[in-house]
């Protein structure tokens, strides 16, 4: 189903909106979406909107859900935009940072960055560190998977996973020498992908998002002839090779980033490019922007969802939107299968 691009941005923006305000308004406590709206304007003008719920409401909006809420948004959008910009680069509508080991080689820098100690870059030492895992990781799974000069799906999976397989069996190694116990489970809860610990510092990843997005966007065209075909693009003037290794290195950091703020999350790099595309097209130019307020409606509903459906209990959000993600990789997995066989 297609509609106008700015219908289709307008409503993305209006389901972002009330998917957060659910956020903040769905829990143990329930706040009615006004109190939550005037709480919020509250924070911003003080002067201008008095807050019309209890007292608590306040404290619950800029404590708790608040940040959570909006850590959501930002990795949401985040993980989704790189997704499709991988989709893109190696022409595979299977790539998403956790399938191809990305996420996973983030999770071992970060977690050897806090059980090590590593601090030569201060507070930005485990994203540092996640980012260096990340592209590492990104390499290996390319460059093995790339056999005879070219890409196929069936190469890239495998490589994906097996890089994954290794990597996470090096993360529990880690977790399992570990000298601090509690350390180690708190570590292990954060590998399931979790928005629980989300405070009010944010700026890293907001900042990270918003000028990757910039700059995914400027390379917008480019990634739009690679997504064409390799042939064509060369043939149009694009050095693929150094764009993709530049792609390659802004999806990295971003990944890394990500992954260091809220644990590895899968598969919302792997839905939401597929979803966007059916709305507004396969231009990236459109494209780019209507999946980042995709990928943050989605993770925010998912986060709802995981931290309710089995009240008082919490479900990982990584655990869910994996229960999610799962399914519908394999369908894709199916339906790549069906046209290899056809053609």
């Amino acid at each position: 189903m297609r509609i106008s691009y700015p219908a289709a941005i307008a409503l993305l923006v209006l389901i972002l909106l009330a998917s957060m305000i659910a956020g903040v308004g769905i829990g143990s406590v329930a706040i009615a979406p006004t109190d939550v709206i005037t709480a919020v304007l509250h924070q911003i003008v003080p002067d201008l909107v008095a807050s019309t719920g209890p007292e608590y409401v306040e404290a619950v909006v800029t404590n708790t859900r608040g940040p959570r809420v909006i850590l959501g948004a930002i990795v949401g959008a985040g993980l989704a935009t790189v997704g499709m910009v991988l989709q893109a680069l190696v022409r595979n509508p299977l790539a998403d940072p956790y399938l191809l080991g990305i996420s996973s080689g983030a999770s071992v820098g970060a977690v050897a960055s806090i059980l090590t100690g590593f601090a030569l870059f201060g507070a930005a030492s485990t994203s540092v560190a996640a980012f260096v895992g990340a592209f590492a990781a990104l390499l290996v799974v390319y460059f093995v998977a790339r056999s005879g000069g070219r890409l196929t799906t069936v190469g890239l999976v495998l490589a994906g996973v097996a890089v994954a397989y290794v990597l996470s069996a090096l993360t529990s190694l880690m977790l399992l020498l570990a000298d601090n116990a509690q350390h180690a489970r708190q570590i292990l809860s954060w590998l399931l992908g979790a928005l629980g610990g989300a405070t009010w510092s944010l700026w890293v990843p907001l900042v990270a998002v918003v000028v990757g997005l910039v700059a995914l966007m400027a390379n917008a065209r480019a990634l739009n002839l690679l997504y064409a075909g390799e042939d064509a693009a060369i043939a149009m003037g694009l050095d693929v090779n150094r764009f993709r290794i530049t792609m390659f290195v802004i999806t990295s950091l971003l990944t890394g980033l990500l992954v260091a703020v809220s644990g590895p999350i899968g598969f919302v790099g792997l839905i939401l490019p597929h979803a966007v595309r059916l709305v507004v097209g396969s231009d990236h130019r459109r494209a780019l922007p209507a999946v980042a307020l995709a990928g943050a409606s989605f993770l925010v509903l998912a986060d709802i969802a995981a931290r309710t459906v089995a009240s008082p209990q919490e479900i990982p959000v990584g655990v869910f939107t994996a229960l999610c993600g799962g399914p519908f990789f394999l369908w894709l997995v199916r339906r790549q299968t069906r046209r290899g066989v056809k053609s």
